[in-house]
């Protein structure tokens, strides 16, 4: 059963005075709270949609994605029962299973459109990394409530417990004191990190790691280009920082005040005939590296197409994608970066 929580103020003399919980009707004020900052649910979270319309006739009240890509949805108890709110969110979550990437793009581009923004940006200053490269491959929901039932407490452990579903409750209790002074608690029904252990113990996780730099570099001999990775990589590793993900190793650096990704290469779909595939963003390349538009584009292979990370529509997210086809133009373009001190 969720704990309930108890507060005293100290005053000067070192006397304490018991702040009483209130049965103030806040439930309307903590949605507002929460959709201006969710971190005071999870710092791990980023709101994309409010009041977000399903096709079965429900409104998810906040849907929210996390630092894996996965979705949240957070729905408040208000003035339903503890049971029709749990129903409600499992209802939800049939239909936000499906969404595919496209779906999310435009309710995330919606809820952003008075900001001017869209999810990479956003995504990007939440959580100072890019966007998952995949999207939606599990979700969660989370029960925001005042109180909530013991037979409410039971199906919903039943079901992290015994399936490892993804599904917890915040409790915000409400205090008040004599001077006027508001104090909100939270406490959850199940702690978060056992969720998330049970969700993907249970269930099974279906996300794979990323590939390891071993693992990119025998790709790249297996296709037949292991010496245009070898060289290019080992040219680029002391002017940017690397990573890697399930298909590519990147090249990152401060860019517009934020750590972005710059290069990617992509062994898995390289191979003989065309050489090393390579996608680059060109306005942070050329801010990274000082070089103008023309001198950039110079440097790269020939072989190369205009090209937008998943359907973007910002600039900073465009730029070419193409092949290195050859050890020449891996050396023109290394030589184009001789200056480039890493940032």
């Amino acid at each position: 059963m969720a704990e309930e929580v108890k507060i005293w103020q100290v005053d000067e003399s070192d006397k304490l005075t018991e702040i009483n919980r209130s049965k103030l009707n806040f439930e309307e004020r903590l949605e507002n709270w929460l959709h201006e900052d969710i971190s005071i649910l999870s710092p791990d979270l980023l709101v994309i949609g409010k009041q977000v319309k399903t096709n079965f006739g429900g409104i998810i009240d906040l849907l929210c994605i996390n630092r894996k890509g996965d979705l949240v949805i957070v729905e408040l108890k208000k003035d339903k029962t503890p049971r029709e709110v749990t129903a409600q969110s499992l209802d939800y979550a049939s239909w936000v299973k499906d969404l595919s990437h496209e779906k999310i793009y435009d309710l995330a581009e919606s809820y952003f459109a008075k900001k001017e923004t869209n999810l990479e940006e956003e995504f990007q200053q939440k959580f100072d990394e890019d966007l998952p490269e995949v999207l939606n491959e599990s979700h969660g929901m989370l029960i925001v409530a005042s109180e909530i039932d013991e037979s409410t407490e039971r199906i919903i452990k039943y079901l992290s417990d015994t399936y490892g579903v993804d599904i917890n409750v915040a409790s915000f209790q409400y205090f008040k004191s004599e001077t006027g002074q508001e104090i909100l608690a939270r406490v959850f029904l199940i702690e978060q990190e056992e969720v998330e252990y049970k969700s993907q113990t249970k269930r099974g996780s279906k996300r794979k790691p990323n590939l390891t730099y071993e693992e990119l570099e025998e790709i790249a001999k297996q296709n037949g280009i292991e010496v245009l990775y070898k060289n290019l990589v080992d040219g680029l590793e002391d002017k940017f920082y690397k990573g890697t993900t399930r298909s590519q190793i990147n090249f990152k650096g401060n860019v517009f005040g934020k750590f972005s990704a710059i290069l990617n290469l992509l062994p898995p779909k390289s191979n003989v005939e065309k050489g090393l595939a390579f996608e680059v963003y060109l306005e942070r390349f050329t801010n990274y590296t000082g070089l103008i538009d023309e001198k950039a584009i110079e440097i790269l292979p020939t072989n190369k197409t205009d090209w937008t990370f998943q359907g973007a529509r910002v600039s900073e997210w465009s730029g070419y994608e193409g092949f290195f086809s050859n050890e020449q133009e891996v050396e023109n373009f290394l030589n184009g970066l001789q200056n480039v001190v890493k940032q």
